[in-house]
């Protein structure tokens, strides 16, 4: 009993072999397709969380000092949060009742623009602050 192999075929009869080399390609390539459109499950909760609004977020008033910056870009900021004129207006407003008033610190910076300095200090003037002064004039001996 000998055994006749695939590439023993020398007396010329047709293969009966089915070549199944393209057709697993194929299935693989489709198994690929396949796996790269399924949606990923996420397994996340949806929650309802609040909404951070900046509008009902004030800055703190300090009842021993509190700090306005002008900046660069005409922002200003009251202890470091930035706030619109209409509203510093209303803070200085509420320094000027507390007792003892507390000090207030302006501190423009360099590059700022004088107009904004100089509607910033209407806005104090007209609030009538008492305990004002300027803070960081060391830093412009180099801009002159």
């Amino acid at each position: 009993m000998s055994m006749q192999t695939a590439s023993d075929n020398s007396s010329g009869e047709p293969m009966m072999d089915i070549n199944t080399t393209p057709l697993i390609d194929v299935m693989l390539v489709l198994l690929i397709m396949f796996i790269i459109t399924i949606p990923i499950q996420s397994h996340a909760v949806k929650l309802d969380l609040p909404v951070n609004d900046p509008s009902q977020v004030q800055p703190p008033i300090d009842p021993v000092k509190n700090k306005i910056v002008i900046t660069n870009t005409d922002q200003i900021l009251w202890n470091g949060t930035p706030l619109p004129e209409d509203q510093l207006r209303l803070y200085l407003d509420r320094t000027q009742q507390m007792q003892p008033i507390p000090e207030l610190h302006l501190q423009p910076e360099s590059e700022a623009r004088y107009e904004t300095v100089d509607e910033v200090l209407a806005i104090t003037k007209h609030a009538s602050i008492e305990k004002m002064g300027f803070v960081g004039n060391e830093y412009y001996m180099n801009v002159f």
